[in-house]
């Protein structure tokens, strides 16, 4: 194996030759655009992103403190919300109520220890809130959740048995 110093490489004697062939301007001139060429490459190539990239860390930072105090601070702005009221009957009552204030249409049937809802076809956004008001507002517990995609966009098969 052969070792090779960097002063006696070909590249840098041809180098050597051709800055000692350049008059003392030329030297200058060569010298200051050669520091320029670094000083662009360091600001543009090393500082501005770093700078950019904090920026960035600085506004992530606070957006997340605005929205950690927002999350803090929402249930001291809003009323303060009584317990909700519980609803009375049976089971499929219960069911029943709930699902005609979402303005969904459910099928209940009864099965051993429980109910079953179905719901054919409903707004997605619907089913999940009639669903939080079940658990809400009762002692019923969903204990199996079917919830199948429908061919219109936003719309749900649903069918939950509950417990209780």
């Amino acid at each position: 194996m052969k070792i090779v110093r960097i002063i006696e490489h070909p590249t840098v004697e041809r180098i050597r030759v051709w800055w000692s062939d350049l008059t003392p301007r030329e030297r200058v001139m060569v010298g200051t655009l050669g520091t320029l060429i670094l000083l662009a490459i360091l600001i543009y190539g090393v500082v501005k992103p770093i700078q950019a990239s904090r920026a960035e860390s600085f506004a992530d930072i606070r957006t997340y403190e605005t929205l950690i105090a927002r999350v803090n601070a929402a249930p001291a702005l809003g009323p303060q919300a009584a317990a909700p009221q519980q609803r009375s009957g049976s089971a499929a009552d219960i069911v029943t109520q709930s699902a005609a204030a979402y303005g969904v249409q459910v099928q209940v049937e009864a099965m051993p220890g429980g109910i079953r809802a179905t719901v054919a076809d409903a707004p997605y956004d619907a089913v999940v809130n009639w669903m939080a008001d079940v658990a809400r507002t009762s002692t019923l517990a969903a204990t199996r959740v079917d919830l199948q995609k429908r061919p219109t966009p936003g719309r749900v098969f649903a069918q939950i048995e509950y417990r209780g």
